[in-house]
């Protein structure tokens, strides 16, 4: 004898959260049982009780009134609310709003076709089951994303292309007219067009075909792809920059403060190809010492309303890759007219300083001029001047060891100022000369930028001096090599004078209380100081939490202790974590890890658009100008923040696909 089938539907449905979107998206509409009946496409019997049942319900917890016999009306309070949708990699998510203690967990059947990062309309209520808040997504209000990265699967009539990304949960239908010049197996860029109601997946079109999974090409770009970030320029915005007049003319010197015969030189990374900062040295007759931080005068060529500089505003910053640089700025300008090359003359923004022994300012001037760079130093090249001169007291002269780029520089260049600094370059084999004028003027700064160090140290900053992973990559871009680098004392001298010229800039605008671009740091969430505090007590570490300083000195002396010990990795990272992230604002709170009260970015205009902005506003107050809208430039900040969020997250996703090639070709080895 066969079983009866089991009867479907015997147990009463709960229509409240349904019943509460309908009415939540009308909220000055009364809707009767029946049209709403209608709206969820039920006509039985039991299910119209049961939406009657549950309109009662809701009438007695004050959500809905009734406004004439059998007619409801939504009580216009904050049950619902905005907020992001933040997904798990289970398919579920949580719902995170400012005006909530808490965030709430939305099951994925509550989801209602939200996407990880979303800006929706939820309605929280609490399980029958548990009491625990839950939410239902009542409206995507906008999308935080509608182009994603993934490999298309083409079938006969029509295509899916599946993403790797754990936080979205489904993969995008393409429809066989919108599947373009894809091939089945493609790493493809598609974009999200529609989802409707019924259908278990969004609709969208393939815009680019990024090439085949493995490919070194394909995965840099599918990268840069995923976080919407372009690996090129627009051809009008190319031709734009061709044409900008780059020349360096007596008209415009004539405008500007003439450095050129004052000392200067540039120290970076050996392998830059953007020189966005030069440094000026002089002891002046009271025996104090000028230093002249000189960045590159990017606002001269970017002019506000152009095509360029709108698109220097959507990149927002540059984005350092491990095997490339995505310039904000096309190479005409980034590698060229802004870069202060050696040997050239240069336009350029500059904070000069007068400084005595102490490395106390005296007196600071800033304003637009134009500058002659004597020499390029990479950090190595400035890091042995500082190390063997401290070993041997020699300030005749150093000699250093030449990498190509730089002897090939010196080689081409046939310009020298013989009154400041004497023409005895030699390039014999590998090796050259350093004139005594640098050699000291480098030590000195040296001095100065240790004491201007220990001053921020004693006042509560924080040193992460973070060893990062760098790779030796061949001709083809291929991982060789890895190496750590580390922080010196040639990086310190460069960094203590940014820092200042940084600090001075915002100080002397925030000082005239008028609106500007600040850098700002938030104090440490004491819940993610806790945390850390639970894991580094196991390898015998605590912080003090007496006060704001005491914090900030035991965990200065945390970096220091965990230094060449096996935990430090974790605890450099965790407590990196623990701190607020950095962002820009108008609102100037201070720096809390450089224990400044005004910080601006001031020194990497070719990098980052904040820098230009910074810039132009100080030209703007110099020129006497009046406070400019504030809503206008937090907007610009929020902006500013946002894209400079994405080009680290693209920055870290491709060092770990170096690392990943890299361990590839080192299987089975310790």
């Amino acid at each position: 004898m066969s079983k009866k089938p089991k009867k479907l539907g015997n147990k009463p449905k709960d229509f409240t959260a349904q019943l509460y979107k309908i009415l939540s998206k009308e909220p000055t509409k009364s809707y009767n049982y029946k049209q709403i009946a209608a709206i969820l496409e039920l006509s039985d019997t039991k299910s119209r009780n049961e939406i009657i049942r549950d309109l009662k319900i809701l009438k007695s917890q004050d959500k809905i009134h009734e406004t004439e016999i059998g007619k409801y009306q939504i009580i216009s309070k904050a049950e619902y609310y905005e907020g992001i949708i933040d997904m798990t990699s289970r398919k579920n998510g949580y719902f995170v709003c400012d005006d909530l203690e808490d965030d709430v967990f939305v099951p994925f059947i509550n989801l209602n076709h939200a996407l990880d990062g979303d800006k929706v309309k939820a309605y929280i209520y609490n399980r029958r089951s548990s009491r625990k808040p839950e939410a239902e997504v009542l409206e995507i209000l906008e999308r935080k994303k509608t182009e994603f990265v993934g490999v298309i699967d083409i079938q006969k009539n029509f295509a899916f292309v599946s993403t790797t990304n754990a936080k979205m949960y489904t993969d995008i239908f393409i429809p066989k007219n919108k599947i373009g010049a894809a091939e089945h197996g493609d790493v493809v860029l598609v974009n999200l067009e529609d989802w409707p109601k019924k259908a278990d997946s969004p609709f969208g079109s393939v815009l680019k075909v990024l090439g085949k999974p493995g490919e070194h090409n394909t995965e840099i770009h599918a990268i840069l792809a995923e976080y919407g970030l372009p690996y090129d320029f627009p051809i009008e915005v190319e031709a734009y920059a061709n044409k900008i007049d780059t020349s360096i003319t007596e008209e415009e010197i004539k405008k500007r403060r003439d450095m050129r015969d004052v000392l200067t030189f540039t120290i970076d990374p050996k392998d830059a190809k953007d020189f966005d900062d030069a440094l000026s040295f002089q002891v002046l007759e009271n025996g104090n010492y000028e230093i002249g931080v000189h960045i590159a005068d990017v606002s001269h060529y970017l002019q506000e309303g152009t095509i360029l500089d709108d698109e220097a505003y959507n990149r927002a910053t540059s984005v350092y890759l491990v095997d490339r640089v995505v310039p904000m700025l096309p190479e005409v300008l980034s590698n060229f007219a802004c870069s202060l090359r050696p040997h050239e003359e240069k336009y350029t923004f500059s904070a000069v300083f007068q400084l005595n022994n102490k490395a106390e300012v005296v007196d600071s001037w800033f304003g637009r001029t134009v500058i002659y760079s004597d020499q390029r130093f990479a950090y190595e090249e400035a890091q042995y001047i500082i190390e063997s001169n401290t070993k041997n007291n020699n300030s005749a002269g150093e000699k250093l060891l030449l990498d190509d780029t730089t002897k090939k520089s010196l080689s081409k260049s046939s310009k020298t100022k013989s009154d400041v600094i004497p023409a005895e370059i030699s390039l014999t084999g590998n090796e050259y000369i350093v004139p005594k004028p640098i050699v000291d003027a480098t030590l000195k700064m040296d001095e100065l930028a240790k004491i201007l160090r220990r001053k921020r140290m004693a006042a509560g900053a924080i040193s992460f001096d973070k060893v990062e992973v760098k790779f030796n990559l061949n001709e083809a871009a291929e991982p060789i090599g890895v190496y750590f680098k580390q922080s010196k004392d040639a990086n310190h001298l460069i960094e203590e004078f940014m820092l200042l010229a940084n600090r001075k800039v915002a100080e002397f605008i925030g000082k005239q209380k008028k609106t500007f671009i600040y850098r700002i740091h938030d104090e440490p969430n004491e819940d993610k100081l806790i945390n850390l505090q639970t894991v580094i007590a196991k390898f015998g570490y605590s912080i003090n939490f007496r006060s704001k300083k005491d914090i900030s000195s035991s965990l200065n002396n945390l970096l220091l202790e965990v230094q060449g010990k096996k935990e430090q990795n974790l605890v450099d990272t965790l407590t990196i974590r623990s701190m607020s992230k950095a962002a820009y604002s108008t609102e100037n709170i201070g720096h809390y890890g450089l224990a400044f009260d005004y910080y601006s970015h001031f020194t990497s205009p070719i990098r980052r658009y904040p820098d230009v902005m910074a810039h132009r506003l100080l030209q703007h107050y110099i020129d006497g100008g009046k406070s400019v809208n504030e809503e206008e430039y937090e907007e610009k900040c929020v902006h500013s923040s946002q894209m400079e969020g994405l080009a680290a997250q693209a920055e870290r996703d491709s060092v770990k696909y170096m690392q990943v090639k890299y361990m590839q070709d080192h299987k089975d080895q310790e």
